[in-house]
C-alpha cells in the first residue's frame, strides 16, 4: 500500500521541521485535507513551501503555503 507524505520546507529549498507532525496518509485525498486543516500552522512554524510523495516519487511541488494566505 502506497503511503502519502509531505515534506516541509524553507523558502529556498531547504527541509524544515513542521510545527504539526503529519501522519502517514494511506490515500492523496487524505494528505491534502490535512494540509487544508493545518497550512497556517505550518506557515507559522516556519514552513514556506511543501512537496508531495508517493512513497518514494515526487507527486507536485513545491507549492507555496503563502500562495493560500493570499487567497
Amino acid at each position: 500500500m502506497a503511503t502519502w507524505i509531505w515534506r516541509f520546507e524553507k523558502a529556498d529549498g531547504a527541509e524544515t521541521q513542521p510545527a504539526v507532525e503529519p501522519e502517514e496518509f494511506t490515500t492523496q485525498g487524505d494528505a491534502e485535507s490535512w494540509l487544508g486543516e493545518y497550512w497556517k500552522a505550518l506557515l507559522a512554524g516556519g514552513a514556506e513551501q511543501v512537496r508531495l510523495f508517493e512513497d518514494a516519487t515526487e507527486i507536485y511541488g513545491p507549492m507555496s503555503l503563502r500562495a493560500a494566505e493570499e487567497a
